[in-house]
């Protein structure tokens, strides 16, 4: 089999590369993103490894860009993307690098820093600016003689009696907004009524210096009397962080006060646009360079880190690595070498030197954006062991084709390919958006899957002829009703019989079968349900026997391919028997009796379950018992010891064969181990048989829940818009048909759409993989900058 089949042929390098060379040499092989580099100091701690110091600093300057990055989209400054894919810095370019980002990032600080004082020194006098206006009102509403009546109980009996001159002292100040209820009532429970509070909304929201965000504050004034009750205010005041402002006793100082107020806002605000537009230029020029500044620094960073990972020889003139990498692209590793050692100026060439090794070898498939997501399922139950099968290019096919029986639907499948379509054709804009999403990046990364599965709905949706629960009558039906009046039908019979059977065995009722798919007479059929469940019940029966005996097949190429005799000989031969003489068998007889019983003689048709029944039970009854065709009997008895006999074949003869191979060659032998392995192989191969074929029977319930649900949900919402017979009929059938829209898209094309990939999922992990893929293999994993190049910079 080609290299499409099974993962890339692996070899283990050894590079020699001059300690001058080696960073350039790094990074040619980062860009080529071939060889995975293998740890040789395993024992060494991080921090103490030879480039530890240059990772801090390229960290560092990771964090600097961070917080440039930050302030960025604080700003809402769009970060320019050209595609660059910038050059590698060297090594004498980092103190530049750091020099640069350290003075954007101290001139940001130096900028915040001033921003924030600026703006909370606004924030206080815009705050006193609203006291001053305020206040005056307050002070304006006091001198009422009503309000003095209502204020009454801050003079004590005595003080009044007498005529003393009444002295009120008060505090005035800005609180947030929503503490003014609390901060209220505790005014008045402290100062036990004896102060009087005065509040009115400032209609704009004020912006807070430190997190920028708006807050809704409120002016006050408290009157009260007393030093005691002075302190009490403030301590409150301070405990509901009130901020307290000077204000004159007073008109004409608050009216001075006011107008000076007014004049340092104006220059104060001057100054913040001109500090606000020297901060949005710093900005602007970083958003230009950021991202490639990200890439260079991501790409050095990873350098260093992956140097780490080298030996270096006693000379300290030579590091010394181990890498994984493709044998078809040795040519361009070795390129890409001669080309680091060119660019760093060495004059001696790095070496690579292919190395014989016992270990086993990473896996490596390739694939591009159609195959990606495919590989990306098998991988997911778990990567394959080196060079076995790669079950991903019949994964291509029989995954959205198992999908789309279960999902089989013309009109869901057309929504869902133009959904995939949609994506396909903007699949660029769409990568340079670098969507965040989580969810929408899922489903965009498997477009082509759900393209083919969309496709394959649409074939399996005119096979069961279904589109939104409705049949198409493409071709005209096959069933004539008029030939049943010549025969024996009246319209006595039609008045007095609610459902009236057609009788193929008459001529001119049944003409043949319909061109291609299902019939749509069927669609307004009684036993409608009663002939889909049969056909589709033996269809899963085929369809999942089908994909395991291809599986069991495949295991016969891995078994030549890794030189196993006894795997094809004890293993292979007899699984194949077993699975053929029983369940290959009974597709063959589901497929004799569609042949062998026509309408003249179906009421004849004896029952497939009952005979598979009674061939494991020996059981064939002497009356009332019919044969599917001649020597029946002892082809199914010879069937099932055949079978039987394939157990022991599985169970007993690898152990032994290998116990006699070891002791000849006196080597030793567990087997006792090698005999309990072999029992759990043999039992989980003969019931998973039974219980597979089982698990594929999913394809037609779900099938059938699918295409119950679209009836229920035609017949509930829009056959009750499309009965409204008045004028408001079109606005009636509108609201129905948004409803059915929505609930369409939802529950049978996302919720079932997910339920029919997850058992397709399964289909394949279990039912299909197990009979040949072990996945027990590691992936391959290049040295690259793909991922910074593609702008990720969280990873």
């Amino acid at each position: 089999m080609g290299e499409l089949f099974r993962s890339e042929e692996m070899t283990l390098a050894q590079l020699f590369l001059q300690s001058e060379a080696a960073y350039c040499c790094v990074s040619e092989l980062g860009e080529l993103g071939k060889v995975q580099f293998r740890d040789l100091n395993p024992d060494v701690n991080v921090f103490q490894r030879k480039f530890v110091n240059e990772v801090r600093r390229c960290e560092e300057m990771d964090r600097k860009l961070r917080f440039v990055e930050k302030e960025i989209r604080k700003a809402n400054i769009p970060i320019m993307d050209t595609g660059e894919n910038p050059e590698v810095p060297f090594p004498r370019d980092m103190i530049d690098l750091e020099a640069n980002f350290e003075k954007i990032e101290n001139e940001l600080k130096e900028i915040n820093t001033n921003q924030e004082a600026l703006k909370r020194n606004f924030l206080e006098l815009t705050e006193l600016k609203f006291i001053l206006r305020k206040t005056q009102q307050f002070f304006d509403e006091m001198a009422d003689p009503d309000l003095l009546e209502e204020s009454s109980s801050l003079l004590e009996p005595s003080e009044m009696g007498r005529g003393t001159p009444l002295r009120l002292g008060f505090v005035a100040g800005v609180i947030n907004r929503e503490r003014i209820p609390t901060f209220e009532r505790m005014l008045w429970r402290v100062c036990r009524g004896n102060v009087f509070l005065r509040q009115a909304e400032i209609e704009n929201p004020l912006e807070d210096p430190v997190t920028g965000d708006y807050v809704h504050k409120s002016v006050f004034i408290i009157f009260f009397q007393g030093d005691q009750l002075k302190n009490r205010v403030k301590k409150i005041c301070e405990g509901f962080r009130a901020s307290l402002y000077p204000c004159p006793e007073t008109p004409q100082e608050r009216k001075e006060m006011a107008s000076g107020v007014n004049t340092r806002i104006d220059d104060l605000q001057m100054v913040l646009n001109q500090t606000e537009d020297h901060r949005q230029r710093v900005l602007q020029a970083a958003a230009k360079n950021i991202r490639v500044w990200f890439i260079k620094v991501r790409k050095m960073k990873a350098i260093y880190h992956t140097l780490n990972l080298c030996n270096i020889d006693v000379t300290q003139k030579c590091l010394i690595a181990e890498v994984w990498c493709p044998v078809t692209d040795l040519d361009s590793i070795q390129f890409a070498l001669r080309r680091g050692t060119e660019h760093s100026g060495s004059t001696v060439p790095s070496i690579l030197n292919r190395m014989q090794t016992n270990q086993t070898p990473p896996t490596y498939n390739k694939t591009n954006k159609f195959t990606y997501g495919f590989q990306n399922i098998v991988d997911a139950y778990g990567i394959g062991t080196y060079r076995e099968i790669n079950p991903a290019p019949y994964t291509i096919i029989t995954f959205p084709f198992l999908f789309a029986v279960m999902f089989g639907d013309f009109g869901h499948g057309i929504l869902m390919t133009l959904f995939a379509v949609w994506m396909v054709l903007r699949e660029s804009r769409i990568l340079s958006q670098k969507n965040e999403n989580e969810m929408f990046s899922t489903v965009f990364s498997g477009r082509y899957i759900i393209l083919l599965m969309g496709v394959f709905s649409m074939y399996t949706g005119l096979i069961y002829n279904d589109c939104f629960s409705k049949s198409l009558n493409i071709f005209g039906s096959s069933w004539s009703v008029r030939p049943m009046f010549t025969y024996n039908w009246t319209e006595e019979t039609l008045r007095g019989n609610p459902v009236l059977q057609l009788n193929p065995a008459l001529p001119g009722v049944f003409g043949g079968p319909y061109p291609f798919g299902i019939d749509p007479i069927w669609n307004i059929a009684t036993n409608k349900l009663t002939f889909l469940n049969s056909f589709k019940m033996k269809m899963s029966v085929i369809l999942g026997i089908i994909h395991m005996l291809f599986g069991v097949s495949l295991s016969l190429f891995n078994h030549i391919y890794f030189k196993k005799p006894l795997n094809i000989y004890f293993g292979f031969i007899p699984e194949i028997i077993f699975m053929t003489s029983l369940f290959g068998y009974l597709v063959i007889l589901i497929f004799y009796k569609w042949t062998a019983y026509d309408a003249h003689t179906s009421e004849n048709a004896p029952s497939l379950l009952i005979h598979f029944i009674n061939m494991f039970l020996f059981s064939y009854p002497e009356s009332g018992y019919s044969m599917l065709y001649s020597g029946q009997k002892g082809i199914q008895c010879f069937l099932v010891v055949v079978a039987l006999l394939c157990v022991p074949w599985m169970l007993l003869f690898k152990p032994l064969v290998l116990r006699r191979q070891y002791l000849r060659r006196k080597h030793l032998f567990d087997f006792g181990d090698t005999m309990v392995h072999q029992a759990i192989h043999t039992i989980e191969y003969c019931l998973g048989c039974i219980s597979n074929t089982a698990s594929y029977l999913r394809l037609w319930a779900l099938s059938l829940a699918h295409a119950q649900l679209s009836e229920v949900l035609w017949t509930m919402v829009i056959h009750i818009g499309l009965s409204v017979k008045s004028l408001a009929g079109g606005l009636v059938l509108f609201f129905f048909f948004t409803a059915f829209a929505t609930l369409t898209v939802a529950i049978l094309l996302i919720m079932e759409g997910l339920s029919a990939f997850l058992h397709a999922l399964r289909l394949h992990w279990v039912e299909f993989q197990n009979k040949f893929y072990s996945g027990t293999g590691f992936k391959f994993l290049p040295f690259s900058f793909e991922h910074i190049r593609e702008g990720k910079f969280e990873e």
